[in-house]
């Protein structure tokens, strides 16, 4: 394929003109790509790359019904959304027609760092608060505003980066967290701790504008809350006067399967008071959304500050977002990811019974989780493992990504027209890798009594293995990978 740089020139100019801060995956050798396709992206020699990280491709790079429309419409016009056009009167109805009946009112931006910076505005307006309930390792954006509520970021910059406005709960993570799967109830355990939250914050005279949540938390290692949590945080926020963000940036447009909102997992009884959309929703085009409840959004309006957004909305933007809602019916992409996303994680419990080092895999539709662990009764984070099978994958031309806290849990999330080829292309690599990392360091496990084992060749440790999975139960993030002398990065590259 011909470029007007080699790759060479490229990475040269990048240094020269990029901040420095502007990372990309695999640095000491980067990918170059030129275009893509489906779920497969290629670099400038030809070479084709399996992509399981985009989930802003969400219907699949390039689709030919999305590049239609955008130029259909380009041709025909794009301007600034305070012309009435119908293209966007036609999206909302459409995209509200997915949600809740009380979820009627769209704002519609540029980005999912926009959408939740509005619905911050949008909340601090209604309750009249200002202080903000996030969870531990959240991700929700890269302004100001949005890194000040996510720890992902600023637990990066010492404990005096927290504002006093921010209130961070536990991590609702039954596999890591301080309630696991053994406890009768995790859910209401974990929102007892947001309520307990409430309380302090009301001791010392501050009051509770939001929680605000991922529905799935990516960045925080594949989360997925447990039954329960949503609503009962609902209640005791509610009551505090606050009101109810669910962040559905990454994991929102039938990525889970059965719903199309990520957070109708936790029942049709709960219903957030505002919902945040992005990446997915314009398939790689710069379109976003907040969408909330009449009363909030005219609580909004009271205050007589006009809200606009030059080109949230625009006909282009919307005719993209109509096409990508189509295909994702026509494609039946919502039945796939159940199908492909049921596929994978059967084929990830079949190695997990093989490889010692799987501690757990949770997820949902196409959005799971893989856990490396050190040792499955300690789950320690097997942080360089994990990173080190990222790493030989981009040589297998798969990309895959790792992240949460510790940096050790695998991540799918690929484009929604991921098959079953795929998956299994993708674990059959993951089963190579780990065989010959464990014929390396001399730990294989073997089955004795219908119980896994960990064994080493000097047969001084034996590990008894547990047992955690979820079943069926990030913006573009970041994660360290092996360089070239397998050193692992502590820098971190969003997706």
């Amino acid at each position: 394929m011909c470029e007007p740089y080699s790759k060479e020139k490229t990475i040269e100019m990048r240094k020269k003109y990029i901040g420095p801060s502007c990372k990309v995956f695999f640095a000491k050798d980067p990918i170059k790509i030129v275009c893509a396709k489906g779920q497969y992206m290629f670099d400038e020699r030809g070479e084709k790359y399996l992509d399981c990280i985009n989930n802003v491709a969400h219907v699949g790079h390039s689709h030919p019904e999305v590049t239609k429309a955008a130029v259909k419409q380009m041709e025909l016009l794009n301007t600034n959304s305070r012309f009435l056009h119908d293209n966007l009167v036609q999206y909302a109805e459409r995209l509200t027609a997915t949600l809740p009946e009380e979820l009627s009112v769209c704002y519609f931006v540029n980005s999912g760092s926009e959408a939740n910076d509005l619905a911050l505005r949008l909340a601090r307006q209604y309750s009249g608060h200002n202080d903000v309930i996030t969870l531990d390792h959240a991700y929700h954006g890269h302004v100001t505003s949005l890194i000040d509520i996510s720890p992902y970021k600023f637990q990066q910059l010492g404990k005096e980066a927290k504002k006093e406005f921010v209130h961070v709960a536990p991590s609702p993570d039954t596999y890591r967290g301080k309630y696991r799967e053994d406890h009768p109830d995790p859910g209401a355990a974990y929102a007892e701790e947001v309520n307990d939250i409430i309380n302090e914050a009301h001791q010392n005279n501050r009051q509770i504008a939001a929680f605000i949540a991922e529905s799935m938390q990516s960045c925080g290692g594949q989360v997925i809350p447990p039954p329960g949590y949503f609503k009962k945080v609902a209640e005791y926020v509610h009551k505090a006067g606050g009101v109810f963000i669910a962040d559905e940036v990454q994991v929102g447009f039938g990525r889970v399967g059965k719903y199309f909102w990520s957070f109708q997992l936790q029942g049709e009884d709960f219903v957030p008071d505002i919902v945040t959309m992005g990446k997915p929703i314009g398939n790689g085009h710069p379109l976003s959304c907040v969408v909330t409840t009449r009363k909030i959004a005219e609580a909004f309006g009271a205050t007589g500050l006009e809200y606009f957004n030059t080109f949230g909305g625009n006909p282009v933007s919307c005719a993209i977002g109509l096409a990508v809602l189509d295909i994702i019916e026509k494609e039946d992409l919502q039945g796939n990811a159940t199908r492909v996303g049921n596929y994978l994680v059967e084929l990830l419990q079949e190695q997990k019974e093989k490889h010692q080092i799987i501690g757990d895999i949770r997820g949902a539709g196409l959005f799971v989780g893989v856990d490396l662990v050190k040792d499955r009764q300690l789950r320690t984070p097997a942080t360089a493992e994990a990173q080190h099978v990222i790493y030989k994958l981009k040589e297998k031309q798969i990309l895959l990504s790792a992240d949460g806290p510790h940096r050790n849990v695998l991540k799918f999330k690929p484009p929604m027209c991921f098959s079953k080829e795929d998956a299994k292309m993708v674990v059959d690599a993951i089963d190579e890798l780990l065989t010959a990392f464990e014929e390396a360091s001399g730990t294989k496990l073997v089955v004795a009594n219908g119980q896994s084992r960990n064994k080493r060749k000097d047969n001084s440790h034996e590990y008894q293995s547990t047992s955690n999975s979820h079943g069926n139960d990030c913006r573009t993030q970041e994660h360290g990978f092996y360089s070239e002398n397998h050193v692992v990065s502590n820098k971190r590259i969003r997706t």
